[in-house]
């Protein structure tokens, strides 16, 4: 049997959130930069138009940002790993690969955290 793979992919979410090592930087919510790419547990060539079938991206967009803003860590790895996880979670996803691009250094365009989750099988 041949495995397709399928994904969607979310380019360029901003979000809102406090992150930071200091406490002056988590004072003030500050833009990330969200890119996530997914692996549905359904085979696109089951979906048969239906959003109920398949993900919907518009209700992740919105669940992420919720998310970040509810959070306020001192690391991106943290922040990264712990959306990874929630979302893997709560969409009926088979894989997640998340990044969080954050802003913070003047000599770079910059730094960015990923992580990939796979969901257990059944």
């Amino acid at each position: 049997m041949r495995v397709t793979e399928h994904q969607i992919h979310i380019d360029q979410l901003n979000v809102f959130g406090r992150i930071g090592v200091s406490r002056a930087e988590r004072s003030k919510r500050q833009r990330l930069v969200v890119n996530i790419t997914l692996w549905p547990a359904r085979d696109l060539r089951d979906m048969r138009d239906s959003i109920r079938r398949t993900v919907d991206y518009a209700t992740l967009c919105q669940d992420t940002k919720k998310f970040i803003a509810e959070q306020s860590p001192k690391l991106l790895e943290t922040l990264t790993n712990d959306l990874g996880s929630h979302l893997l979670r709560t969409f009926h996803v088979r894989k997640i690969s998340v990044e969080i691009r954050k802003f913070v250094l003047k000599d770079v365009n910059h730094v960015s955290v990923t992580v990939t989750r796979t969901a257990a099988l059944d």
